[in-house]
C-alpha cells in the first residue's frame, strides 16, 4: 500500500518510513523538509494523492499548554480534511498510554486533542497508545539541567524502543482500522532517574541527577499511572539491549 507518514523527519517518523519499506509498502514522507506544512495545510493535497493510509507521528515543538493544543489541533484538522478529500481509508495515530489520566503536561493536553479530533473525524482510524521511549529519561534530564545538575522525578515507567514503536505502526498501517489499539510497552519496568543515569553513562556524558517531585514532571505521574494496561502488547527490545546499541554507536563515532 501507499502509506504517508506525517512527521517523517522526526525520530519515530523516520524509523516508521524504514519499517514500512521493510513490510513491502510504499512510504510517502511528509514534513516541512518534504514540502508539507501541516499547521498551514500546504502541500497536503499533493502528498496524499493515491495514498491509502496515513500514519501520524507528529510531535509539537516545546511550548505552553495553549500553544501546544493549538498546534496539534491545527495539524490534525488539516490532515484529516486532506485525507477525507483524498479518499484515505485509514488514519493511524501514535499516542501515549494513559494520556487521559494526566493533566499536568502541555504535550499530553495536545495529544488528548489529537485523539478527540481523530475519533470524531470522518476517516476510519486506529489510535496506538505507547509508553515512553527509551531516550525519554535522558531527554527530560536535559530540559532541567543547570550547571551539570538535572532534576528528575522518580517515575515508574515501562519504556519502549523507538524502533519497536515504528514496527508496530507499520504493522497496524497494513491492517484494517481497529479503533483504540491495546497499549504497547517495552518488556521491563524502570525508574526514570536510573534510566537517565545509565543512558548518560552509555553516551559518555557527565551529569549529576537529583530525584525530586518539584521538577517539570509532578506527582500526578507517580505510582502506576504511566504503566500500560494488563492486556498490553509487549515489544521485544530490552532497555539493556538498547543501551548496548547506544554504546556501540558511540564507539563507532570515535
Amino acid at each position: 500500500m501507499r502509506v504517508a507518514v506525517a512527521g517523517a523527519s522526526g525520530n519515530i517518523g523516520s524509523l516508521t518510513v524504514t519499517a514500512l519499506r521493510r513490510h513491502g509498502h510504499d512510504p510517502v514522507p511528509m514534513s516541512r523538509s518534504h514540502g508539507v506544512d501541516l499547521v498551514a495545510g500546504s502541500g497536503l493535497d499533493e502528498a496524499l494523492a493515491g495514498v491509502d493510509v496515513v500514519v501520524d507521528a507528529v510531535s509539537a515543538p516545546p511550548a505552553d499548554r495553549e500553544a501546544t493544543v493549538a498546534y496539534f489541533a491545527a495539524a490534525t484538522t488539516n490532515l484529516l480534511r486532506a485525507e477525507r478529500d483524498a479518499g484515505v481509508r485509514h488514519h493511524v495515530l501514535l499516542s501515549i498510554v494513559e494520556v487521559h489520566r494526566i493533566a499536568g503536561t502541555a504535550h499530553y493536553s495536545g495529544k488528548r486533542e489529537q485523539e478527540r479530533l481523530v475519533s470524531a473525524g470522518d476517516v476510519p482510524w486506529t489510535i496506538v497508545p505507547v509508553t515512553q521511549f527509551f531516550d525519554f529519561a535522558a531527554t527530560v534530564a536535559t530540559w532541567t539541567e543547570r550547571n551539570g545538575t538535572a532534576y528528575l522525578a522518580p517515575l515508574l515507567v515501562q519504556p519502549i524502543a523507538p524502533a519497536d514503536v515504528a514496527e508496530v505502526l507499520a504493522e497496524v498501517a497494513g491492517g484494517p482500522p481497529q479503533g483504540r489499539h491495546r497499549d504497547v510497552a517495552g518488556p521491563d519496568r524502570q525508574d526514570l532517574v536510573d534510566m537517565a543515569r545509565r543512558t548518560h553513562r552509555a553516551l559518555g556524558r557527565e551529569m549529576r541527577l537529583v530525584p525530586t517531585w518539584e521538577a517539570i514532571l509532578g506527582p500526578d505521574m507517580a505510582g502506576n499511572v504511566l504503566l500500560p494496561g494488563p492486556d498490553a502488547r509487549t515489544a521485544p527490545t530490552t532497555f539493556d539491549d538498547w543501551l548496548a546499541g547506544q554504546e556501540a554507536e558511540r564507539s563507532r563515532a570515535r
